[in-house]
């Protein structure tokens, strides 16, 4: 079953900055806005950029860059440029959502890579967002776009489909109430067709993104459950499109699914 058609001068001539902040809201909202600026495709910035970025000015940015540096946060390269810090990852990484489930599911994953040589993912949904926990890449597999840590749209990808197939109504609606991007002319943009698919994805238990994100892949995923039936995240798999058969690689895809299932029903002794 496959879905083909499945973002100094004088104080009056001053920029004005905002008044001091009376408690630790405002500049811990700014420290998020720093720390925000940073993408996979911006991973080192100068204070300017960071400033541009953040939409802060650049004497507020200065001033906030000495803690960030101290605690670890962010790091500064030779060149004087920033970059995210190791601290940050530390903390990043004691995340229960991405942490348990992917140390639960990864000998899962490697067997699942040894058997297709293909891209082996995990995923999990934040809000309407796919974040993936765990990519798995193969020697001469198709590129992808998939990172761990990364986000895609969720509306685009065999794993996003899976897990807003089985996410609340409110989170679809929303959803369905955005513009979808177009990624290529196989993406799926329609309302009324999209709610068609997730409703087949229930009924079936795996989702086909054929296209959707790029023009030569297709990605095949399944539901991830929780011992108390919820699915919690969604095992894919990425292969060149017309490479091989949906059906013994759904197949496939299915069992990990099941497998790394059962390992989360099981009690921790």
């Amino acid at each position: 079953m496959a879905y083909d058609r499945l973002k100094t001068a004088a104080p009056p001539c001053r920029r004005p900055e905002p008044a001091p902040a009376t408690g630790t809201g405002p500049v811990i909202g700014r420290a998020l806005q720093i720390l925000g600026a940073f993408t996979a495709e911006h991973p080192s910035l100068s204070l300017s950029d960071l400033a541009r970025r953040a939409n802060l000015p650049v004497s507020t940015v200065h001033r906030m860059l000495g803690e960030l540096l101290a605690w670890g946060a962010l790091e500064r390269n030779a060149q004087g440029r920033y970059r995210v810090g190791l601290r940050l990852w530390e903390v990043g990484s004691l995340a229960p959502r991405s942490q348990g489930i992917r140390e639960l599911a990864l000998p899962h994953l490697h067997d699942l890579s040894a058997l297709t040589r293909e891209n082996v993912q995990l995923a999990v949904r934040d809000d309407s967002e796919v974040v993936f926990v765990e990519r798995i890449g193969a020697d001469g597999a198709v590129p992808t776009l998939t990172r761990v840590g990364g986000r895609l749209a969720i509306t685009a990808t065999g794993a996003g489909l899976v897990l807003l197939a089985h996410a609340p109504a409110q989170v679809q609606d929303e959803a369905m109430a955005r513009p979808i991007e177009r990624h290529t002319p196989y993406t799926l943009t329609d309302h009324v067709q999209l709610r068609r698919v997730l409703a087949q994805i229930r009924v079936c238990g795996y989702a086909v993104s054929d296209r959707q994100l790029s023009a030569d892949t297709l990605s095949v995923a399944a539901p991830v459950t929780s011992a108390d039936g919820e699915v919690a995240a969604a095992v894919s798999v990425v292969v060149r499109h017309g490479s091989t058969r949906v059906g013994p690689l759904a197949d496939l895809v299915r069992s990990a699914g099941r497998a790394i299932s059962r390992v989360l029903h099981t009690p921790a002794s």
